[in-house]
C-alpha cells in the first residue's frame, strides 16, 4: 500500500514522501496516529495544498521538543531495585519505569512511548537510554540502577560494584580458609596414615 507521510517516520521517510508499506502497518499504526495518508490523487492534491501548514506544525512541535530536551539531555536518574549477588535484577526496568523516574524528579511530561529501549534493563549498573521527544529530536539520559543509594553513589563514581563485591567475598573466603588451616595446625590435627 502506498502512503504519503505527514511526519518523519524513522526507517521509512520524511514529510511528503510517498512510500510503500504493508497494509497492516498503515491501517494499525500510520493512519490512527495521523502519520500518513493513503496515496490517492485526491490525498496528494490535499497534501500539496496543506504542505506549508503541515511543515509549520511539524517545525513548531520539533522546536517545543528541543526546548524541553535541552534540560533533559545528559541527566542521570537513580533507580533503586532489588537484585541478586551477581547483579541480576529480580524484576526489570521497563520504559514505563524510566518515564516515571524522569517525570518524578524533573517535572517533565515524558510518556513511555518516548523511551526508546529495545529490551527491559535486567542488570544493575549505568545504562544509557535514548529518549525520542519528536521523530527528529533524540537525546540521551543515564540510568543508575542500583540496590541501595550507597551503591548508586559508588557506581556514579565509576566503581564496578559487582566486581568489588565478588573480590571482597573471595578475600573473605581466603581469610576464612587461612584461619581454619591455622586453627587445625594449632590443635595438632594430624590424620596420620590411612588404613585401607
Amino acid at each position: 500500500m502506498d502512503v504519503i507521510l505527514l511526519e518523519r517516520v524513522e526507517k521509512l521517510g520524511a514529510i511528503g514522501d510517498v512510500v510503500k508499506v504493508k497494509n497492516g502497518f498503515a491501517r494499525n499504526y500510520l493512519f490512527p496516529q495521523h502519520k500518513a495518508l493513503l496515496a490517492t490523487d485526491a490525498n496528494k492534491a490535499r497534501f500539496e495544498r496543506e504542505r506549508t501548514a503541515i511543515e509549520a506544525r511539524n517545525e513548531k512541535a520539533r522546536a517545543a521538543a528541543q526546548a524541553e530536551g535541552q534540560s533533559l539531555d545528559g541527566t542521570t536518574y537513580v533507580l533503586i531495585r532489588q537484585a541478586g549477588e551477581t547483579g541480576q535484577l529480580y524484576g526489570s526496568v521497563a520504559a514505563r519505569d524510566i518515564a516515571d523516574a524522569i517525570n518524578r524528579t524533573e517535572g517533565h511530561k515524558i510518556e513511555r512511548k518516548h523511551v526508546a529501549i529495545q529490551q527491559p534493563i535486567k542488570t544493575i549498573g549505568m545504562h544509557d537510554v535514548t529518549i525520542r521527544l519528536h521523530p527528529e529530536v533524540a537525546l540521551k539520559v543515564t540510568l543508575n540502577v542500583a540496590r541501595s543509594p550507597d551503591e548508586a553513589e559508588r557506581q556514579a563514581k565509576g566503581e564496578n560494584v559487582i566486581a568489588a563485591g565478588q573480590a571482597a567475598d573471595k578475600a573473605a573466603d581466603e581469610e576464612a580458609a587461612k584461619e581454619i588451616a591455622a586453627s587445625a595446625a594449632a590443635a595438632g590435627f594430624d590424620r596420620g596414615p590411612m588404613d585401607g
